[in-house]
């Protein structure tokens, strides 16, 4: 499976980068592919050292403006030439999503990511990891919405909701392999 990570680029402390580690080493042994932002700095190079060490693929997609910064022995690298056209990319590149630990980048991308499944242009499963209680506030906005219905379908239908990558993974996979 290619499982589309989106998630910081930052420098974080362990909190974050232990369990990210710990993921990304889940879906290596597992045989998935990571899809990417392609950058080779804080924790996004937590997430592909970690798939790489176990025997994952690597599937980067950097943005013009940031290939400097571009991991060098990912297994493919693409270049998009602005934002929009790497969400698109990455997007079509994956079968599943994970949204991990981020700033703005991350929650424009997941944000994105949910508009598009709402809307029914994906029906790719999607799910937030709520690492450290990191997402507890956005989950409770996306509760507040599907309770006063902001949302056209189920929140249930639009992203799950995990505590730790062993279950963030077992839902993408049983996801999968239903279709």
């Amino acid at each position: 499976m290619n499982i589309c990570v989106f998630l910081s680029a930052a420098q974080l402390d362990e909190r974050y980068t232990t369990p990210a580690r710990d993921f990304a080493r889940l879906l290596g042994k597992a045989g998935h592919t990571l899809v990417w932002g392609g950058s080779d700095t804080g924790l996004m190079k937590v997430v592909a050292d970690g798939v790489q060490e176990a025997g994952g693929r690597l599937v980067g997609v950097s943005v013009d403006f940031l290939a400097h910064k571009a991991r060098p022995d990912a297994d493919e690298m693409v270049v998009a030439r602005d934002l929009a056209e790497r969400k698109a990319l990455l997007l079509a590149k994956s079968d599943a999503i994970v949204v991990m630990v981020g700033g703005t980048g991350t929650l424009d991308e997941a944000t994105e990511i949910l508009e598009l499944k709402k809307h029914g242009k994906h029906a790719k499963p999607v799910v937030l990891l709520n690492t450290a209680g990191f997402y507890d506030g956005l989950k409770a906005q996306f509760h507040r919405m599907d309770t006063e219905g902001f949302l056209p379908l189920p929140l249930a239908d639009l992203v799950f909701f995990a505590d730790d990558g062993p279950v963030a993974l077992a839902h993408l996979e049983e996801n999968i392999a239903s279709r």
